[in-house]
C-alpha cells in the first residue's frame, strides 16, 4: 500500500470511529482536541485499525500507558527529560516534538494526529513485510 492509500483508510476509520465527516480527518488534526476522541475511543481505534490492515497491535503499542504513575517521567503534572525521551522511543510514530516547549501532560493527547497515525500503520505494514 502507499502512503495515501493507508492515510486514506485510516482517516476512513477514524471517522467511522468517531462519528465525523472524513471531511474533518485532516492530516494535522488531533485525535482528542480536533476530532473529539475520548479514551474509550482508543480502544476502538485500535481494533478498527487492526482490522482494517490485518496488522496485530500490542498493549501500549499505539498510545502510552501508565505514563503519568512514574516519577522519572512525569514530575508535577509535567514530562520530564526522561519522559519526552520515553514518548520519542516508545511511539516513534508520533510528533513529541509539538510538545517539547511546553511538555504539560495534559498536551500529550497533542501528539496523536491523523499523519501520527498513519505513520504508525505505515511502519507495522513495514515491519510485516
Amino acid at each position: 500500500m502507499t502512503r495515501d492509500e493507508i492515510q486514506a483508510r485510516v482517516q476512513e476509520v477514524l471517522a467511522e470511529v468517531l462519528g465525523i465527516d472524513e471531511d474533518e480527518v485532516t492530516p494535522r488534526a488531533t485525535l482528542t482536541g480536533d476530532l473529539g476522541a475520548e479514551s474509550i475511543d482508543f480502544l476502538d481505534i485500535v481494533f478498527r485499525l487492526e482490522q482494517a490492515f490485518d496488522i496485530k497491535i500490542e498493549q501500549g503499542e499505539l498510545f502510552p500507558e501508565n505514563l503519568q504513575q512514574d516519577a522519572t517521567y512525569v514530575q508535577d503534572g509535567v514530562l520530564t527529560e526522561a519522559g519526552l525521551a520515553a514518548l520519542r522511543e516508545k511511539l516513534p510514530h508520533a510528533e513529541v516534538d509539538a510538545i517539547e516547549a511546553d511538555p504539560r501532560l495534559g498536551r500529550v493527547g497533542e501528539i496523536f494526529t491523523v499523519d501520527a497515525m498513519t505513520n504508525f500503520v505505515e511502519r507495522k505494514l513495514g515491519a510485516a513485510a
